[in-house]
This record gives C-alpha cells, structure tokens and sequence, in this order.
C-alpha cells in the first residue's frame, strides 16, 4: 500500500510560515542545508512536512512512498509524466520531485538511512 510520507508547503516567507504552520499544529521546524530554506518537522515516526522557500510558487508537494526510488521515477516517465533523477537525503534516503500527465506537481521517496552526502557540484 502507498502512502504519502512528506509534505512541502511552498512559501515566499520562511519565518512567517513556521510560525503560523507551528503555532497550530505544535510542529519544531529544523532548518535544512541546502540550495535554498529548508525547514522541516517531524509528524510522526514514518512522515514529515517541510516548508521551503520558493518564491511565486503555490501548492502543497505531497511525496509517496516506494520501494525503489529509479523504478518509481522511470514509471512516472513512462506513463507520460515528468521526474527529477533521484537525489539522496543523507541518512534518511531518496526523493524525486515529479509530474503528473497534467502537469500535477508531486514526489516519490524511497527511505534508506544509507543514502550518501551528494558530491558538490563542479
């Protein structure tokens, strides 16, 4: 059975989101090194939010669970929709963004507390 196990919430101000999404839900937000403002909370053992920040950009991101994260992606193509190559969460797993046939946005996860630092781009 899928399930969804992340969600993104898109936002233009990081600080006034966790405060609203913490304020009413109890959510601890840990920021997140990356290419921009990541800060994600723990909902429960198997599943988290995260807010990001990604200016003009509206709509929730929900990720599903798979077993292999190439497999899902490669189906998503297959089937007339768009994926990101999978990328590594250090320690926690693999996530790729995607898109439905309708231009839906989504993602996929693969968890696997193996998943390597990604090599810095050149």
């Amino acid at each position: 059975m899928t399930k969804i196990v992340h969600f993104e919430i898109p936002v233009d101000d990081t600080g006034k989101s966790k405060a609203f999404w913490g304020g009413l839900f109890g959510w601890q937000f840990e920021a997140y090194p990356g290419p921009s403002e990541y800060h994600m909370a723990r909902i429960d053992d198997e599943s988290g939010v995260a807010i990001s920040q990604e200016p003009g950009k509206r709509g929730p991101r929900s990720y599903f669970d798979v077993d292999d994260i190439q497999s899902g992606a490669a189906k998503v193509r297959d089937l007339g929709g768009e994926s990101s190559d999978p990328m590594p969460v250090p320690g926690f797993g693999w996530f790729a963004t995607c898109k439905d046939d309708q231009g839906n946005d989504f993602g996929l996860w693969q968890s696997d507390p193996e998943a390597p630092t990604p090599e810095p781009s050149q």
